[in-house]
Parts: C-alpha cells; sequence; structure tokens
C-alpha cells in the first residue's frame, strides 16, 4: 500500500511529460528552422559571389549585348542576343563559339566554346549585374523570369554544361574562383533551407531593370 502514492506519482509525471511532449517537440523544431535559415543566408552569400563573376555575369546582362573578358567589355562584332538567345539571323552565336573552348595554343582572344552557347532568351534574361545580393536572390526564384524553375529545377540547372564552363572558361580567362563543387554543395545548402532571400528595400524588386 506504500507503494501506491509512488506509482501515483509516476503515472503523474508520465501524464505530465506526454502532455509537455508536443510543446517540446515544436520548441525543437523552432530551434533547428532558425539556423537553417541562417545557414541558408550564408550559404547564398558565396552563390551570389558565383553568380556576378565576369563568367556568369557577362551573359546574364541587362541589355541585349553580351559582355567579354574578365572586365565586362562590350562584345565586339556588335552581338546581340537575338530572338531566341543564340544572336540575331546571320550572326549566331555558333559563328564563333563551338562545342568546347580550343586548343590553349590558339591564344587568349580566340573564342571559348561549350554545349549550347547562348544568352538567356529575351524575357528570362536572368540579369546578374547591379543587383545587391536581396535583389539577386529574390530575382533568381522569379518563376516569370526563370523560365518556370522551382528551387529543385534550379539545382538542376546548375549542372548544366554551359554553366560548368564558368570553371573551365580556357585560356586567358579567370575561372570562378570558388571551386565547383562547393558551389553546387552552398547551392543546395540555400535551397535546402527554403532560398532565404537577405532583405531588399520594399518596392525594390519591381522597379528592377529587366
Amino acid at each position: 500500500m506504500r507503494a501506491a502514492p509512488r506509482v501515483l506519482t509516476l503515472l503523474a509525471s508520465g501524464t505530465l511529460a506526454a502532455a509537455l511532449l508536443p510543446f517540446a517537440l515544436r520548441a525543437t523544431a523552432a530551434e533547428k528552422a532558425a539556423p537553417a535559415r541562417a545557414e541558408g543566408l550564408a550559404a547564398f552569400d558565396t552563390v551570389a559571389n558565383v553568380l556576378q563573376h565576369p563568367r556568369c555575369r557577362n551573359c546574364h546582362i541587362p541589355g541585349d549585348a553580351p559582355l567579354q573578358f574578365d572586365a565586362g567589355l562590350p562584345h565586339t562584332q556588335n552581338v546581340v542576343r537575338g530572338s531566341g538567345g543564340y544572336g540575331v539571323p546571320g550572326l549566331p552565336c555558333a559563328t564563333c563559339h563551338g562545342a568546347a573552348n580550343p586548343p590553349a595554343s590558339y591564344g587568349p582572344h580566340t573564342p571559348p566554346g561549350a554545349p549550347g552557347w547562348q544568352l538567356p532568351p529575351p524575357g528570362l534574361e536572368m540579369v546578374f549585374i547591379g543587383l545587391s545580393k536581396g535583389e539577386l536572390c529574390e530575382r533568381l526564384k522569379d518563376k516569370s523570369r526563370n523560365g518556370g524553375r522551382d528551387l529543385a529545377a534550379l539545382v538542376h540547372h546548375i549542372d548544366d554544361r554551359l554553366v560548368r564552363w564558368g570553371w573551365d572558361p580556357g585560356v586567358g580567362r579567370a575561372p570562378v574562383p570558388v571551386p565547383y563543387e562547393e558551389f553546387v554543395a552552398k547551392f543546395k545548402t540555400w535551397t535546402d533551407a527554403g532560398g532565404p532571400c537577405p532583405a531588399v528595400a520594399k518596392g525594390k524588386i519591381a522597379s528592377l531593370a529587366p
């Protein structure tokens, strides 16, 4: 009979613990969410640095003329985007840009190459120039500008062979300094965190140039 109070105490403790469990789980989930967002934001800092490197931004332009070299000089020969992003009739990108870089012996000013060499098509320019990291993040996720891609599709897109060219741009051009594997890992960390973006001034995104 003396054990009864102890049993009741244990039962009461168990009931209380069961009642408090959902609150504990929610607290644990909340604790995990905060660092996940912070980690995602930190990862996007690396992603933004890659996307705004000359190997990427020279083709992700606000106008219709691509840029050249590490200095981002206007493309010679009056090259422009064209209706599909492959250049205009009579002067398509493939006129000079093949499916692979030419041999290094050809010199530093030989046009580089990669499969599917092109600019983003009109309406899907994905401008990387002149944007803050927060603006770039919002633009990157904008399905009306990125070809309807969700976060998973964006991860798939960075495996594109033209994207990979940025790490092997041929002689005379600096490759993206962040290792490709690190870039992919940071990109996935950002998307796994839900694609958080650095703060952007209210109303700024709507006024961005195309």
